[in-house]
């Protein structure tokens, strides 16, 4: 059984992996936030009782499915959205955005970085992270979870409901297409 320090330590270890993990799903950050934090709530409503072992692949099964959830919802509500709108008039035009709501705040990591080295990992991070956005839904979840989150093939397929050939194979077509698309802009890693 977890006690309330490791329940709260392993919420804290997986906050911004899960949210990144989160965003490359929904592309949205605020409903990734919202993902998140429901997930991490019902991780500790529910399976606090748990050993602190198991709770990774909980967290990630749990991730995973407020994820699909998400577009599920989202489907429908599409669907009824849609066929109202026709009803109202279309006044929106966007302006209304706050261009500081997209600056983002990052820690003090760069200690002994010249201005052009963080300018350059800068660029070629944000054209990883596009890269990564634009693979399909599944390889990326694969490539996320195997490479980014450190789970291995097993539990990666477990999270996913899959088997363990799938994520070979989502993560190998992942990898291939990321690597074709980024040596094509120069970048080789």
């Amino acid at each position: 059984m977890a006690s309330r320090q490791e329940l709260s330590d392993f919420l804290q270890s997986v906050e911004r992996r899960a949210f990144k993990q989160a965003a490359y799903a929904t592309r949205d950050d605020d409903t990734s936030l919202d993902i998140v934090q429901e997930a991490m709530f019902k991780l500790a409503e529910k399976y606090a009782d748990k050993p602190a072992a198991e709770l990774p692949m909980l967290f990630q099964r749990i991730l995973q499915n407020m994820i699909h959830d998400h577009f599920r919802r989202q489907k429908v509500r599409n669907l009824w959205t849609t066929l109202l709108s026709a009803l109202q008039p279309d006044d929106s035009d966007g302006s209304d955005r706050d261009p500081l709501e997209s600056l983002e705040i990052e820690g003090d990591t760069r200690q002994g970085e010249s201005a052009a080295q963080i300018v350059e990992r800068d660029q070629i991070l944000r054209i990883i992270d596009a890269e990564v956005q634009k693979l399909p839904g599944r390889q990326r979840e694969a490539f996320v979870m195997r490479y980014w989150q450190d789970l291995d093939v097993a539990e990666t397929a477990t999270a996913m409901g899959c088997s363990e050939g799938s994520v070979k194979t989502h993560c190998s077509r992942a990898v291939h297409t990321l690597a074709v698309a980024l040596k094509a802009k120069g970048i080789s890693l």
